[in-house]
């Protein structure tokens, strides 16, 4: 009786400090996740409170959380939306992987953590923070943009790779050898073709028998349904997260948005949870030997961000300032580089591997809202104030001084 008491009562106390922090944070309108990793870096090893009673508990609610981030976001995009992001988009995820992963990968070699380590943190680096991209694009009132589609095209295509990236870690991390991670990895594919197929061919059909008129019953199929797919692929070796996102992608049309209705108060809360327990397994005090690397490494995939933007956005035809908006907005990691690091720490990769990654995403996802919003008026200055070249002629100076005023953006 008395283990339970503690347990209601670290766990009550942990559920309000969170809500008062993301309190805080929309009030000064910035993302509530460093809150998040700071308030488990404060209570967890090495913290000011450490925790006992009530951390098996969050455990469960991380991994739950891990679940429906992933289940919400392939709520938002249907198998043929996927399909056609692909077809159209896929050199800006391939210059995208490209620019991005290497560094992660280099960063973890150069440190001496070896091949896992390397394919770990290169995945970090890769992918940006949907949720946290979202939000600010919102508060600029930049949705209606013609960068706006360029941003989100990239965003899926990362999100897509998840699919294939996240078996080859599970299979990576758990010491799987050549043969046992290949069929991880084609069990993976085969799941995630088949459920493009179904989802294309049969997505009404899966709809109306998940779809209710009744709320209540909704939610229970659905968050039953996701977690009983995810625990399916996690007993064959794939990604929990994987299956999940696959059951968002299968479920569309008017069950997909009374689902991400009904949902989202719970994917907050247990996504909140989730970065508080990885913040929990980093000691404070393994940050400041890491906190070089991962200055460097920020401010190096900050740039390379704003160039795979800039580059996606040009190739789409979008004007200059748009060009620049649209590298700015993708700089944010978040939600799923903890997600990918967290998979490392859970199997004792590298014990510097969390702590590198707390500190990276804590900058990112400070300095991800500045570069939104700062990065084009910057360019613009300095483009301003470039001395011109000798080659340039009038063409250049209409182009450069035009972008200002351009209506196309």
């Amino acid at each position: 009786m008395h283990s339970s008491a503690v347990l209601l009562i670290e766990f009550g106390s942990i559920i309000l400090g969170l809500g008062l922090l993301g309190r805080a944070a929309a009030r000064f309108r910035f993302s509530p996740i460093p809150l998040y990793l700071l308030a488990g870096l404060a209570f967890g090893e090495g913290g000011l409170l450490p925790l006992g009673a009530s951390e098996e508990f969050i455990a469960t609610g991380a991994e739950i959380g891990v679940i429906l981030l992933l289940l919400m976001l392939g709520l938002e995009y249907t198998a043929g939306d996927l399909v056609t992001n692909l077809k159209a988009h896929y050199p800006a995820g391939l210059v995208d992987c490209a620019l991005n992963a290497l560094p992660g990968a280099a960063v973890a070699l150069l440190l001496g953590w070896g091949p896992v380590a390397a394919v770990v943190l290169a995945g970090v680096t890769w992918i940006s923070s949907s949720g946290v991209i979202a939000k600010v694009l919102g508060d600029l009132g930049r949705v209606g943009n013609r960068e706006t589609p360029v941003i989100l095209s990239v965003l899926v295509l990362e999100d897509l790779a998840m699919a294939v990236y996240l078996p080859i870690v599970t299979a990576l991390v758990a010491g799987a050898g050549l043969l046992a991670g290949s069929l991880t990895l084609a069990i993976a594919l085969g799941a995630a073709g088949l459920v493009l197929f179904l989802a294309v061919r049969y997505g009404r059909v899966i709809s109306r028998f998940v779809s209710s008129d009744d709320p209540e019953k909704l939610l229970l199929v659905v968050l039953g349904l996701t977690i009983l797919v995810a625990g399916v692929a996690q007993q064959l070796q794939v990604s929990a997260a994987v299956g999940a996102f696959l059951v968002g992608i299968a479920l569309s049309g008017e069950v997909a948005e009374g689902a991400h209705t009904l949902l989202s108060p719970l994917r907050d809360l247990f996504a909140a949870v989730f970065f508080v327990f990885f913040g929990l397994h980093t000691d404070p005090s393994s940050i400041p030997p890491v906190l070089l690397p991962a200055l460097g490494l920020a401010a190096v995939t900050a740039v390379t961000k704003i160039a795979t933007g800039y580059w996606a956005a040009r190739r789409a035809g979008i004007s200059v300032r748009g060009r620049w908006r649209a590298g700015g907005a993708l700089v944010a990691r978040g939600e799923f580089s903890i997600v990918i690091a967290g998979l490392a720490v859970s199997a004792g990769i590298e014990p510097s591997l969390g702590p590198l990654a707390t500190a990276y995403v804590l900058i990112l996802v400070i300095l991800g809202p500045l570069t939104a919003r700062y990065t084009e008026p910057l360019a613009g200055w300095w483009i301003r104030r470039r001395p011109a070249a000798p080659g340039d002629g009038p063409q250049e100076a209409r182009q450069v001084t035009g972008a200002e005023a351009s209506v196309a953006d």
